[in-house]
C-alpha cells in the first residue's frame, strides 16, 4: 500500500485571496499530491491549507509553497492577531498512512534543509523532527515573533537549524515539523448549559481543572511552593477540551482537540465523556467530526465497538465504518460520507481500478482483445476469493450458537483473513499496471547510446516489478492457507466444503502466479538475481501443493469421503 503523508503549512496571509490562491496553485500542480483544503482566516490573516500524497510528492509541493509564499507575502507589511515568525510560518508534516513518525521526521528535516538551503530562510525544526528538548515546543521556537528575529538569531542559543543565521527580512523564519494527526471532535450532550458541559470538559481534558479549598467551583485556588497554581489532572492525554453552546443545533457540546490520536484515539475520547456525562447525569447524543480523518481512526474505532458487541472485526471495511458512525453517532447534525471525511477516501476518488467494476465487466474486460488484465490479475483476484471464504468461516463461527465464548478467537482469524484478502485485490491491479510499466519501457526511444542506456534501464526496473508482483500474490496466497487450514480443522462444520473451495483458490492463485514469475524471469539478464526469483517462487509453489492436499484431505474427512 502507499504511503501517505499530511501537509498542513499556515501561511502569514489570509485576507488577499490572490496571492493565496498563487500558493495554493504551485501544490496543486505537483503530481501525486491532492489539495484537501484552504482555510484562510481575516482576524488572524493566516490561512491553513490541508494536502496529502506520497512523502516525496509532498515534500516537493510544500518546498514549493514555501518558495511561493516567500516571493508574494512581505512580512514587514504583517499584521494579524496569531503568533507568527514567517511568510510561511509552521509546515508540519503528519504520517497518515503506512509510514512511521520515525520516516516522517526524514522528509520534514529533508524538507527544512531545502528550504534553508535553496532559500536561504532560517528553519527551526519542532515536535518529533526537533534535534533538542528545547525546540520540540513550536511556542518556544516562535517566541518573540517576526519581530524579535534579528536579535534572536544573533544569539547563539538560538541557531536555526538550516539555512543562514541572517535575518531575512520579507520572509522571516519558518517552522518544520513531524507532528502526529489533530482531530477536532465535538461531542453533543443533552443539556444546554455550558457550565454543565464545562464540567464534563474539566474532566476530560489533560490539562484538568484548578484545585481549590472546599468547595470546587467557589473555593480558593490551591498553589504549590512556587506560588503557581494545582492543577488536577483531567482522564485523556494529547486533549483539549471546553464546553460551549451551539445556537445553531440548540444544544452543549465538549469541543475538543485530539492533540495525537496514537495516544488518545477518538472513540477513547468519545466514551470518556459518555462516562463523565453519566455521571455527572447527562447523555451523549451523538457527535462531530470537523474536517478529515484518516482511515485507521475509524476502522479502529469501528472494531473497538464491534469487539464490545463481542462480534467479530473480520468484516468489510464499509460495514466498520458504519459501526463506527453509528456507535458515535457522527451523523445526529447531518450526513456522515466516508467518502469525503476519510483521507485514503478522498484520494481514491479520481482513481479507475478493475476491482471497482463489476465481476461481469471485469470478465469482460479480461476476455478482451488487451493483454491486460490477464493470468496475473486474475489468478490475484482468485487468491482474494480464497481469503475471504477463509474469512467468512470464521464469521460464521464466531457467530455460531454455542460457540459465543470462542468468538475472540475466531473474529482474529477472520481480522487476519481481510488482510490477505485486501492485499491480493490490490495486487489484481498491481499486476496490470507492471505489464504497462514493461510495455512502456520497450516503446522507449532507442536511437543515440543514451536513449539505448535509458531504455535498457527501465527494462531491467520493469521486468523487476512484473517479477515481484506476482511473487507478492504466491507470498499472500501462501500465507492465507493458515486462516483456511484452521477453519477446516475447527470452524464451522457446516462450512467445511466453503474452506476447501478456499484451498483451490488459494492454489490455483499460487500456481497462476507462478506462471507469470517464470515467463517474466526469461527477460531478466542478472543471472543471480534470476536464480533467486525462481527459488523463492518454486519454494512457494511446493508449500502451497502440500497445503492445499493436506486442507482438502481434513475437508473430504470431514465430508465424509
Amino acid at each position: 500500500m502507499s504511503q501517505l503523508i499530511e501537509c498542513v503549512p499556515n501561511f502569514s496571509e489570509g485576507q488577499d485571496l490572490n496571492v493565496i490562491k498563487q500558493i495554493t496553485d504551485v501544490i496543486t500542480c505537483i503530481d501525486g499530491v491532492k489539495l484537501l483544503n484552504v482555510d484562510p482566516g481575516k482576524a488572524t490573516n493566516r490561512t491553513v491549507v490541508t494536502f496529502v500524497g506520497q512523502p516525496d510528492a509532498v515534500v516537493e509541493a510544500a518546498f514549493q509553497a514555501v518558495k511561493k509564499a516567500s516571493e508574494v507575502i512581505d512580512m514587514r507589511k504583517h499584521h494579524g492577531e496569531h503568533p507568527r515568525f514567517g511568510a510561511t510560518d509552521v509546515c508540519p508534516l503528519v504520517p497518515v498512512a503506512n509510514i512511521s513518525m520515525d520516516e516522517t521526521v526524514v522528509y520534514a528535516r529533508k524538507l527544512a534543509q531545502r528550504i534553508g538551503e535553496e532559500l536561504n530562510i532560517a528553519v527551526y525544526c519542532y515536535e518529533f523532527a526537533a534535534f533538542s528538548d528545547e525546540r520540540k515546543s513550536l511556542a518556544s521556537c516562535r517566541s518573540g515573533e517576526y519581530e524579535g528575529l534579528p536579535q534572536k538569531l544573533k544569539d547563539p542559543k538560538w541557531k536555526p537549524d538550516y539555512g543562514p543565521v541572517e535575518f531575512n527580512v520579507r520572509a522571516g523564519a519558518t517552522a518544520v515539523s513531524a507532528r502526529n494527526f489533530l482531530i477536532a471532535y465535538n461531542v453533543n450532550l443533552n443539556t444546554t448549559s455550558v457550565r454543565r458541559a464545562n464540567a464534563i470538559a474539566f474532566d476530560v481534558r489533560e490539562s484538568g481543572r484548578l484545585l481549590r479549598e472546599g468547595d470546587p467551583i467557589t473555593g480558593k485556588i490551591v498553589k504549590d511552593q512556587q506560588g503557581l497554581p494545582v492543577r488536577i489532572p483531567g482522564s485523556l492525554r494529547k486533549v483539549r477540551a471546553i464546553g460551549w453552546y451551539i445556537e445553531e443545533y440548540g444544544i452543549a457540546q465538549i469541543s475538543m482537540n485530539l492533540t495525537d490520536i496514537t495516544v488518545t484515539s477518538l472513540h477513547q475520547a468519545f466514551e470518556a465523556v459518555c462516562r463523565s456525562a453519566h455521571d455527572r447525569g447527562m447523555r451523549v447524543t451523538g457527535s462531530e467530526l470537523v474536517g478529515l480523518i484518516p482511515l485507521k481512526a475509524m476502522l479502529d474505532a469501528g472494531k473497538y465497538f464491534l469487539r464490545k458487541q463481542q462480534r467479530s472485526v473480520g468484516i468489510s471495511d464499509a460495514e466498520i465504518i458504519k459501526i463506527a458512525i453509528k456507535s458515535m453517532g457522527l451523523d445526529e447534525l447531518g450526513p456522515f460520507d466516508p467518502r469525503e471525511r476519510i483521507i485514503e477516501y478522498r484520494l481514491e476518488q479520481d482513481k479507475k481500478r478493475l476491482t471497482d467494476t463489476s465481476l461481469s465487466d471485469f470478465m469482460y474486460a479480461t476476455a478482451s482483445e488487451s493483454a491486460a488484465p490477464g493470468g496475473g490479475s486474475v489468478a490475484a483476484y482468485l487468491g482474494a476469493l480464497g481469503a475471504a471464504l477463509g474469512g467468512m468461516v470464521a464469521n460464521l463461527s464466531a457467530h455460531k450458537r454455542g460457540w459465543d465464548n470462542r468468538w475472540g478467537d475466531f473474529s482474529n482469524w477472520a481480522d487476519q483473513a481481510k488482510g490477505y484478502q485486501t492485499t491480493l485485490l490490490q495486487l489484481v491491479d498491481e499486476d496490470t499496471k507492471a505489464f504497462n510499466q514493461v510495455m512502456d519501457a520497450y516503446a522507449m526511444p532507442k536511437s543515440t547510446e543514451e536513449e539505448k542506456a535509458l531504455r535498457n534501464e527501465a527494462i531491467r526496473k520493469a521486468t523487476i516489478c512484473a517479477i515481484e508482483s506476482p511473487l507478492a500474490v504466491m507470498e499472500a496466497a501462501c500465507a492465507s492457507f493458515d486462516v483456511i487450514a484452521e477453519m477446516a480443522e475447527h470452524g464451522n462444520p457446516n462450512s467445511v466444503s466453503d474452506a476447501g473451495v478456499a484451498a483451490l483458490c488459494a492454489k490455483t492463485a499460487v500456481h497462476g502466479a507462478y506462471l507469470n514469475v517464470l515467463i517474466n524471469l526469461k527477460e531478466l539478464k542478472d543471472q543471480s538475481l534470476s536464480e533467486s526469483y525462481k527459488h523463492r517462487a518454486e519454494k512457494l509453489f511446493y508449500q502451497a501443493e502440500l497445503k492445499e492436499q493436506e486442507i482438502l484431505q481434513i475437508v473430504y474427512g470431514k465430508i465424509g469421503l
